[in-house]
């Protein structure tokens, strides 16, 4: 007989992956980006290439890595006569590897140049480190998030990246979850107050409580949280938590995650802890910018 497997509830707090940006959004930032880099145009360029001169060029792998960014660069290049992608977001390119070929105006090719190759830098940099934690073997259903560690007007990009790589993304921003911390506790006057106001002003959005010690659990089992997040917790403190937790009557339906200083090093430690996901700042903020290039032809 096949042996019974264990049916668990589904867990109270949901986390999705952002594959896909909206195109007017990301035509909007990269016009932007394109008049802080040429204000008053590309003098360099503008010196002795025609504007009606037409040139086709390769955008290169300079190194091994996950490719991050057909999303963006179709919208960088939206008005050249030519955009061919020749891979796809998540497909690991090796040294050399022809990544898209343009043909238009040699002029806006040139001008653009550097502002496209670092976007797709960092975007390529944090799929390749997200994809390291990704190969790493965890139990099935454990998932890996991001964090709002991201940099000031690329977040939505990043996380787009972050997403590309295999990871999921945590909240957006501040509007899209309710992550009750320390001092949200000391402003409400204490836990039950933060969860009770969070309750009654945002009914249908899930209450998630950020504690640093076990202690803290004892507190929170009067109240009816959908999840924690375990910060600055070693493994046995994790552990110890989540066998806690989820000794609680609904305890296997609250999710859990840690979080605080995981890494690379680390992150082995804590997957096999009971816990459904972690979250790392590392994944963006630790992600070194991919080696490319864009050649003329």
């Amino acid at each position: 007989m096949p042996l019974e497997t264990k049916l668990l509830p589904p867990k109270r707090i949901q986390f999705e992956r952002m594959l896909t940006l909206d195109g007017e959004w990301i035509r909007s930032q990269v016009l932007r980006f394109f008049s802080e880099d040429a204000p008053h145009g590309d003098l360099t360029t503008e010196s002795f290439v025609p504007p009606e001169d037409v040139a086709s060029a390769d955008i290169i792998a300079g190194e091994t890595s996950v490719f991050a960014g057909t999303e963006v660069l179709r919208h960088c290049f939206f008005d050249l006569k030519e955009v061919n992608l020749l891979v796809e977001d998540g497909d690991t390119v090796e040294v050399g590897t022809i990544l898209a070929t343009l043909h238009g105006s040699a002029r806006d090719i040139l001008t653009r140049e550097r502002v496209v190759l670092n976007l797709l830098q960092r975007l390529c940099g944090i799929a390749t480190n997200v994809k390291q934690y990704i190969d790493i073997p965890a139990p099935e259903g454990f998932i890996i998030l991001d964090t709002r560690k991201t940099t000031p007007g690329l977040r939505k990009l990043e996380k787009y990246a972050v997403a590309v790589g295999g990871a999921y993304n945590h909240r957006m921003d501040l509007s899209s979850a309710i992550l009750i911390k320390d001092n949200h506790i000391v402003a409400a006057g204490g836990l039950k107050n933060a969860e009770a106001f969070a309750r009654s002003t945002h009914p249908d959005v899930p209450v998630e409580l950020e504690i640093d010690s076990i202690d803290q659990i004892e507190d929170a089992q009067e109240i009816e949280l959908d999840g924690f997040l375990l910060d600055n917790m070693n493994p046995k403190e994790v552990e110890a938590c989540v066998n806690l937790i989820r000794s609680f009557p609904s305890g296997e339906s609250i999710f859990i995650e840690a979080s605080g200083g995981i890494n690379l090093e680390t992150f082995p430690e804590y997957v096999w802890t009971g816990i459904d996901a972690v979250s790392i700042g590392a994944l963006t903020t630790s992600a070194r910018n991919i080696d490319l290039r864009l050649d003329l032809k």
